[in-house]
């Protein structure tokens, strides 16, 4: 089993994937939004290809907390997805990944138009990460009580 991280943009969707142990996150590439037929038949493609059984999308909410736009916008996404791939979405809170992502970028020494192309994934490998921790901490938390 591995979890699809999903970093949503009205254009781009980053795209990462964990190992099928769930400890990484690898950093796909990311997907140019088509139409809606096109669109479908590359994550059900993506899904049977990588065997993913579980989707973690980035719910972009505004520092205070508060949902902005792209909120709705992604929450739309998540449960066109849920019944395009009948999969479990979880969105998850990404407020600091996009930071995230820019920081190791600017680290690396990425020019600007690498550094947009780049971003999308490597919010999306971040999402996936962050998640695959939380979840790593639950089962822990578990097996001590």
């Amino acid at each position: 089993m591995r979890i699809l991280g999903v970093d949503f943009g009205d254009k781009n969707i980053g795209l990462a994937v964990s190992d099928k142990l769930l400890i990484t996150a690898q950093a796909l590439g990311s997907y140019r939004v088509k139409n809606e037929e096109e669109d479908k038949k590359y994550f059900k493609d993506l899904v049977s290809k990588y065997e993913i059984e579980e989707i973690v999308i980035g719910l972009p909410l505004r520092m205070d907390g508060t949902p902005g736009t792209r909120v709705q916008k992604t929450q739309k996404f998540a449960s066109w997805l849920e019944n395009a791939l009948k999969l479990p979405i979880v969105l998850w809170d990404e407020r600091l990944t996009t930071k995230q992502a820019l920081n190791i970028l600017n680290q690396q020494k990425i020019s600007g138009k690498k550094k947009k192309k780049l971003k999308d994934q490597i919010s999306a490998a971040i999402i996936l990460s962050v998640y695959l921790e939380s979840k790593r901490k639950k089962s822990n938390a578990h097996k001590h009580h």
